[in-house]
């Protein structure tokens, strides 16, 4: 048996795999891909959800479990994928961190599928999604907003303070500009609940012409 005879002979290097068994497979990370796409759908916090980001994570489960499949059945194709995922460069902008995350799951999740350790990635898949889903439903006290204030007179600026300093538990202002007409003060503030009623109460100060509070967490939001 000459080398070329053994290099034709690819049988050697391939274990062939079942249609049962990539059927049960693909339906297994399919299944995992969707529970991620649950978790990450009642857990978003940001500021616009991506149904489009969502159905990707289902996505990403089913192909690198399928890749890990082609890999676990080939040998010479095995060393070939390394190569070829080495090249490859994603150039989308995250967002959030907490994007990072779930993708990382997600391909988690079909590493270990492929693999055939399912036991480890149901086990996984619960526990991580446990601490996600309950991790973004804890309220933080110290939520930091930004209050912008548009008025008129000097005057209204000692009402706008006092106001301020009697609703919120803490307060820093970060910025004050005077236009030769009307001043504009940006506010860092502290308040835990009924962040509505201290705008009403603002915008009913009288010479003051706009109030805005915008909370922040990974993304500003009115």
């Amino acid at each position: 048996m000459t080398w070329n005879d053994f290099l034709q002979n690819t049988d050697i290097f391939t274990t062939d795999l079942s249609v049962t068994a990539i059927a049960y497979t693909l339906l297994f990370s399919f299944a995992l891909g969707l529970f991620i796409f649950f978790i990450y759908r009642v857990s978003y916090q940001g500021v616009m959800y991506s149904k489009t980001f969502n159905v990707t994570l289902i996505a990403i489960s089913m192909i690198t479990s399928s890749i890990i499949l082609a890999i676990s059945s080939n040998i010479i194709l095995s060393l070939g994928m390394v190569g070829a995922l080495s090249i490859v460069r994603f150039r989308t902008a995250i967002k959030d961190p907490i994007d990072v995350a779930y993708i990382f799951w997600a391909v988690g999740m079909g590493i270990t599928s492929g693999a055939g350790l399912w036991k480890l990635a149901s086990m996984s898949a619960i526990v991580i999604g446990i601490i996600l889903f309950v991790f973004s439903h804890i309220s933080d006290v110290k939520t930091p907003y930004l209050c912008v204030i548009s008025y008129q007179t000097e005057d209204t600026n000692d009402l706008v303070f006092k106001l301020i300093e009697k609703e919120t538990k803490r307060y820093r202002l970060k910025s004050k500009v005077f236009d030769g007409e009307n001043y504009e003060v940006t506010i860092e503030i502290r308040r835990r609940k009924k962040t509505d009623r201290l705008v009403n109460k603002l915008g009913g100060i009288n010479h003051v012409n706009s109030v805005a509070l915008l909370g922040y967490d990974g993304d500003f939001a009115v």
